[in-house]
């Protein structure tokens, strides 16, 4: 904070906060509009808590956190992490954005109902970050395949998605905007989603 008000001088706290609040709102407006997402939770932080938005713009940066990861390995762990928390409009959102990054549709569409033979790649992330998350028996050898294959940085990667992406329905639950589950769409196709029993 010193750093930056060095820098800028002129600047004051009142100015940053506002600042803050500017920006987090121009950004949850663009995911609104690019995703068909309702954002309203995320205005709320901002006109309430200019903390709180910078924090959730810091969870952003950490649940999108891909580097050594194929993209269909990390769609595979962030879509596993954000199902386990939700399984409505979060979940909607985190898929556009993988198919977005590039993730293979149909392999994410078999990772959601747990055909994970036929997920390939995205069924690994996906069941690494189930495993992580309920601390699985098949976690450690999971672990070790993926770091055989794409070493300890996709393995830091997937943990860092597979512990944030579920955060994002916890946190819109809390603030009163969850709601109930709802059909997801992948290329316009509904996908009936399966729980593992």
């Amino acid at each position: 904070g010193l750093h930056f008000m060095q820098q800028w001088p002129c600047t004051t706290p009142i100015k940053v906060l506002h600042m803050i609040k500017f920006l987090a709102r121009r950004a949850a407006n663009a995911m609104e509009r690019k995703y068909n997402y309702d954002s309203t939770y995320l205005r709320e932080v901002a006109d309430v808590s200019r903390g709180g938005a910078l924090r959730l713009s810091l969870l952003s940066l950490l649940s999108g956190y891909d580097k050594g990861a194929p993209v269909d390995l990390w769609a595979g762990a962030a879509v596993a992490s954000t199902r386990e928390g939700d399984c409505g409009p979060c979940l909607q959102l985190v898929i556009d954005m993988a198919l977005e990054k590039g993730a293979n549709p149909g392999c994410l569409r078999a990772a959601l109902q747990q055909d994970f033979d036929a997920a390939r790649l995205t069924g690994l992330g996906f069941r690494f970050a189930q495993a992580a998350i309920a601390d699985g028996s098949e976690l450690d050898s999971l672990r070790e395949e993926i770091i055989g294959q794409y070493g300890e940085q996709a393995v830091i990667s997937l943990s860092i998605t597979a512990a944030t992406s579920r955060s994002w329905p916890v946190v819109k639950r809390g603030l009163g905007h969850g709601r109930a589950c709802q059909a997801v769409e992948i290329d316009n196709t509904k996908i009936e989603l399966i729980t593992a029993g």
